[in-house]
Formats: structure tokens, sequence, C-alpha cells
């Protein structure tokens, strides 16, 4: 990782992303903790993730605009504006006022899909190609080391002086990162100008994903996973009612998981140089459908946090291997629009889980809801490893060639051409 931070502007960068990162470790979990605590309801909770996933819906609109204008400022002001989105929380003083609670929700979700959009441009910007896999291993692993302590101080403060204290030091640690990421210095391209209609550009993104054979049948194994992944947000809350917690001790949970999240964000960059991008992505898929399995079978709440460990293992390892191999195959071009299309992908089966885990969440108990997690998990991997299986003995998806325009979709694929090719 030491080449990466020796690349100018990314020690700056790096600085930026860590101050806001530490933000979001503190409040994201507080906001279904608040919930919980306004409502008694663990269903109303876990529903509160469900608004941070409604905006990736829209977010090939925002994947448009992103490809017309520079990373850098689009990235100082976004941070600008989610400090701002994060004050109507100040206002929150009884259930009656849980839709606030709501709305910020959704207004961090669209940070969610354009900050990440800007920064895989920006990256692609200071970062040569053979390093993008150090770069983004480093943010991720300090994002997921966050959670060894920032849900914990984030549950503290709520608990000691309420939500309004959280809302304002997250606020904070968005303008600190806008004024860190502007003073990096980056002579970046102007974007392209494009003479294509609109409806083209906007749905080039798309179709640049399911054009590509790897990057297409990753996104259905991932989806796999997110069709049932969200059913955790709701069923941890189950679960710690099971064992006689309160709503606060999910911020223990979290903090667990960040023991291996930091261990596997350590190891990432190691696992992509020497099995390849999709097989470490296989590898997370595997690990966590295995997690997931796990905290549906103990009795005991020790093998709920070993299983949560592995859990978090599972996650950077996932993050780092497909953002890497997103980015090596895409042109600077249409990053704004494929980050965005991929966040669809993957954000409205999370959506649809997480609206569905909330009913379930009352109807199942929480192992069985564990258990169908770690069995839609593990056939994604499954489909990864079939479909993209002369990758995984060759290491290293080459990425095609990515100059051209994508080809039209194939009207009797749902995947469009290339998709699901041996």
């Amino acid at each position: 990782m030491k080449a990466a931070f020796a690349q100018p502007g990314f020690r700056r960068l790096f600085a930026g992303l860590s101050t806001s990162m530490l933000g979001d470790s503190i409040m994201l979990l507080v906001l279904s903790i608040w919930v919980k605590t306004l409502t008694g309801s663990s269903a109303m909770a876990g529903f509160t993730f469900f608004f941070m996933c409604i905006p990736a819906i829209f977010a090939p609109l925002v994947g448009v605009w992103i490809d017309r204008i520079r990373r850098k400022p689009m990235l100082v002001w976004g941070n600008l504006l989610s400090a701002v989105a994060v004050l109507p929380l100040l206002l929150v003083r009884d259930a009656g006022d849980v839709w606030i609670i709501w709305t910020v929700a959704g207004l961090y979700g669209v940070s969610f899909v354009v900050l990440p959009a800007g920064l895989n441009g920006l990256l692609k910007e200071l970062m040569p190609e053979e390093l993008l896999v150090d770069a983004n291993s480093s943010i991720q692993t300090v994002k997921e080391s966050y959670r060894l302590f920032g849900p914990l101080l984030g549950a503290a403060l709520f608990a000691w002086l309420g939500g309004w204290a959280v809302a304002l030091v997250d606020a904070a640690s968005f303008l600190l990162a806008a004024a860190v990421i502007s003073t990096i210095r980056v002579e970046e391209d102007a974007p392209e100008h494009e003479e294509s209609a609109y409806w083209s550009q906007l749905t080039e993104g798309l179709r640049h994903l399911v054009h590509d054979r790897v990057l297409g049948n990753l996104l259905i194994g991932f989806g796999l996973s997110m069709l049932v992944l969200g059913f955790t947000e709701s069923a941890i809350f189950a679960l710690t009612d099971h064992f006689g917690k309160a709503a606060t001790y999910v911020s223990v949970l979290v903090s667990v998981q960040g023991i291996g999240a930091v261990v596997g964000g350590v190891l990432s960059a190691r696992c992509v140089r020497r099995l390849g991008e999709v097989a470490t992505s296989t590898l997370g898929l595997v690990l966590l459908g295995v997690s997931a399995l796990g905290m549906a079978a103990p009795p005991s709440i020790a093998g709920v946090l070993v299983s949560i460990v592995l859990f978090g293992a599972s996650l950077p390892l996932l993050v780092v291997a497909y953002m890497t191999i997103l980015q090596r195959r895409t042109p600077q071009r249409l990053m704004g629009r494929v980050s965005t299309a991929a966040e669809v992908v993957m954000t409205v089966p999370s959506a649809i889980s997480l609206a569905f885990g909330a009913v379930l969440v009352t109807l199942l108990d929480w192992r069985w809801i564990f258990l169908v997690i770690g069995l839609a998990t593990l056939a994604g991997a499954g489909h990864v490893a079939f479909w993209l299986r002369d990758e995984l003995r060759g290491r290293t998806a080459e990425p095609d060639v990515v100059d051209e325009p994508p080809a039209p979709l194939d009207p009797s694929s749902p995947l469009g051409p290339g998709v699901g090719a041996a």
C-alpha cells in the first residue's frame, strides 16, 4: 500500500475520505437505533435502511450528470450538501418525527450513489491501474476499522446526549472532508461532449455492464446475495431481542463485525494480487454465506459473535475485488454511469429484501431468516464460480476492449450479449 500513498494527491483524498467515513460509522446505525427506541419496532428499525436504498433506483439519471463534470469538485460539493442533509435530525423529538429520520436516510442514500461514483472516477485520474487495488484496499480497510468503535461511539453519544449530537458530529465530518479534498491538486481531463441521444447516454453504463461478461456475471452473483442480505437489518434486532439485549447492543455486534472486516481489508489487496478479482469475489461470497449459516445454527451469543467476525471479513474482499475490476474494465468517460448502473443492479434487490425483511421478521424465527440468507449467497457464489470458471483458473480477468461503445442490448436476453456465456 505504500506505493499508493506515494501517488500525488492520494494522501489528501484518503484523509478526506477517512474523515467522512468516520462520521458515517458513528451515524448510520444510530438512525435505526433511534427508530427502534422511539417506536419499539424491529421492523420499523430495519425499514430505515430501505429508505437509504431508494435513491439507487434513480442512480442512472445521476450517472449521466456525473460523467459531465469533473470529479474533484463533485466530491467537494457532495460532502458539503451531505453535511446540510443530516441537520433536519436536530428536529426529531418523538415517534411522530420518525419520518424525519427516514427522510434523512433517503438523503444519505443519495450521497451513497453520488460520492462513490465520483470517487471511482477520481481514483482513475490519480492512480495508475496497477495501484488501484492498493488504493481500494486502503480505503476499505480504514472504513471497516471504524466498525471497531464507530457504532459504539455513536450509540454511546446517542444514549448520553441524544441523536442531535450524533447529527452534529456527522455534519462536521462532511465539512472537514470537503475542505481536505478541495486542496488536492489534480489535472482532470475535461469530460467528453457526447452527441448521441439522451436515452443512449442514459443506458450506456448498463449496456457496458451487461456487454462485459465478467462484470455482468459478477453482478448476477452479487444480486442473488443482495436479494436476501437486507433481511439482516431487521433480523439482527430480533436476534438481540432473543438474547435479551437492548437495541443499542447492535452497535456491539457491528463492532465485532469490524474485527473481521479489518482483517479482510488488510488481506484484500494480497488476495486480489494472488488469486485475481473474480476468485477473491467468489471467496467473499462463500465466506458471507457460511457466516450467515453460522448465525442460524448456534444457540449462544458467543456462536453468533464468531459468525459475525467471519461475516465482517467477507465484505472487504467483495468490495475491493469488485471495485478494482469495475475500475479496470471501464473507460473514464463512462465511470459515473457504470458505477451508478452497478449501484442500481445491486441496490434494488437489497431494497426489496429490506422491505420484505421488515415483514418477514414478524412471521419467521430469525434463525430461518439467516438460513435463507446463507443458502442464497452460496448460490450466488456458485453462479460466479460456474460461469467465470476460466477467469478463476486464469486468476486475473483481462479487460475487454473498452474504448468501443457497448453493443446494443440483446432483446433475446435480459442481461444482454455475452453474459452467461462460458
